[in-house]
């Protein structure tokens, strides 16, 4: 997984009042949870961006004070208006325990579908994984180098070592469909021969 650093400020005192006033200077109050205390501090905004703002999860070094802790992202709460981050929480990294991460999912390969003129729609865009830190990769790469239209991936196929899948086996990661005008022009074909058909059998003789 890749990996980021962070500082921050231990905050004196843990309220809204408290927390308001670093949001007015610019920082952004969090927490620190899973050792073997929640440590409160507060960390940049502009900083803290580089973390938010990719898709990718990222193993992150917090220096609070001179003493540093091994975190991955948890959850973030935005302002319903504004969109501006209120609050994070990160949880901490204890060796040798097991934790859940959603990795996101890369495609790897050429679908013979997608060449054929089908559509590829993508499902998931994130897989839960368990397991131990060192074991998770950086992105789930999903071969679809054999999707035909109207076939799929699942979380059923996919194979990682030292990991669990937290999914539903059944759900669809990726998946490639008829295409419109594919559809369109089958649906075309079709009505012309049908027209074919009734122009080519004679009608009956009448009868005199």
């Amino acid at each position: 997984m890749k990996k980021v650093s962070l500082s921050g400020s231990l905050r004196e005192n843990v309220g809204k009042k408290d927390a308001k006033k670093h949001r007015r200077e610019g920082n952004i109050p969090c927490v620190i949870y899973g050792g073997e205390k929640q440590i409160h501090f507060s960390t940049n905004a502009i900083k803290f961006d580089k973390v938010i703002f990719t898709p990718d999860v990222y193993l992150i070094t917090i220096d609070v004070e001179g003493k540093e802790y091994l975190t991955i992202l948890q959850a973030v709460q935005y302002h319903p208006v504004s969109d501006k981050v209120l609050h994070a929480d990160f949880l901490e990294l204890v060796t040798g325990k097991e934790l859940t991460i959603g990795i996101p999912v890369s495609l790897v390969g050429t679908s013979p579908g997608v060449i054929a003129g089908g559509q590829m729609i993508k499902k998931m865009h994130k897989l839960r994984l368990r397991g131990l830190v060192e074991h998770f990769p950086e992105k789930v790469e999903v071969d679809i180098s054999k999707l035909v239209i109207g076939t799929s991936v699942k979380v059923r196929d996919i194979e990682l070592e030292n990991l669990a899948l937290l999914d539903p086996p059944n759900s669809v990661i990726v998946r490639v469909k008829t295409s419109r005008n594919i559809a369109e022009n089958e649906e075309d074909d079709e009505d012309e021969e049908g027209e074919e058909g009734e122009e080519g059998e004679a009608a009956p003789a009448a009868e005199e």
